[in-house]
């Protein structure tokens, strides 16, 4: 019986796990729909404006020279992680902060080494990760909360501190390692460059300009200098947003594929447990049974 009593207790504390399970996924579901539609929103701008950008630098080559472009030599640099403050996402929050691993472990190992690389975090998470393995001086953490507020003005005050620090000198590079979202199932860990632009990819336009089939004139007004630097600002903020959005849309999508595989297994694990405390029942009732059959055949032997 305290078998019985065993498995009664755990087929209770499974079926309460379920319901916290379904709670949160009911309550991801909503805050995706959200999410999601502040990123679907913002994404053809941003996409529109890189475009704008990659038909003029497409068509200027060389001449263009702007101050978010210049390539330093690399003293210094940043990478910013992008993860969400909470858990429970399944393996979102690892993938985002291995996507970053990999620029400090290859690209960025020697800054590593020296002492010259910093790690600006968004989100406790990746905070909580990057401060047990980093020195304290390296670890940037005026922005952990940056969740708390996803507004335009909240969220470009960080790449406006990421563009004059790199105006100032004191990052030569900045990447930014984030979640891409596709999907509620989908999501991508990616790390990007954001700082200096690449020309180069920017550039990377249609077949017929690649080819150099034809070459749009531009008119610059007041002059190419002035416009390049009033837009390129402009476009890396709406770009920064874009990561910020993403990965909270992915936080989302995440957590609600993962609790809703988790209620999905609650209800296999509570199959399995109702059919052990059956099994067992049955065994008790036929051990029963058969004791008093045998008390019976006894009494009447005797």
């Amino acid at each position: 019986m305290a078998n019985l009593k065993e498995v009664r207790d755990r087929i209770q504390s499974v079926k309460n796990t379920q319901q916290i399970t379904k709670a949160m996924k009911m309550v991801s579901a909503a805050k995706l729909r959200r999410a999601q539609q502040a990123i679907t929103r913002l994404r053809p701008y941003a996409e529109k404006q890189n475009s704008m950008l990659k038909n003029i630098l497409a068509n200027l080559g060389g001449e263009a020279n702007i101050s978010f472009g210049k390539e330093r030599e690399l003293k210094n640099a940043c990478i910013v992680v992008v993860t969400s403050n909470r858990g429970l996402c399944g393996a979102f929050n690892s993938n985002v902060i291995k996507a970053a691993n990999a620029l400090i472990n290859g690209k960025y190992a020697d800054l590593k080494n020296s002492g010259n690389l910093k790690i600006l975090c968004i989100g406790k998470k990746g905070f909580d990760f990057y401060k047990k393995r980093f020195p304290a001086d390296a670890i940037l953490d005026e922005y952990v909360t940056l969740f708390d507020d996803l507004s335009f003005d909240n969220v470009s005050q960080v790449a406006k501190y990421l563009m004059q620090s790199f105006e100032d000198g004191v990052y030569d590079s900045i990447d930014v390692a984030y979640g891409k979202f596709k999907n509620a199932a989908t999501q991508f860990m990616i790390s990007e460059q954001y700082l200096p632009v690449v020309q180069n990819s920017l550039a990377d336009d249609s077949e017929e300009q690649q080819s150099g089939k034809y070459s749009a004139n531009y008119i610059f007004e007041p002059n190419m200098e002035s416009l390049l630097n009033q837009l390129v600002p402009s476009i890396l903020q709406s770009s920064f947003q874009k990561y910020v959005l993403d990965t909270h849309a992915s936080e989302h999508g995440a957590r609600m594929t993962a609790m809703d595989k988790a209620s999905e297994n609650a209800e296999e694990l509570l199959k399995e447990l109702k059919l052990s405390y059956n099994k067992a029942r049955q065994e008790a009732i036929t051990k029963e049974i058969l004791e008093i059959v045998g008390g019976a055949a006894a009494l009447e032997g005797g």
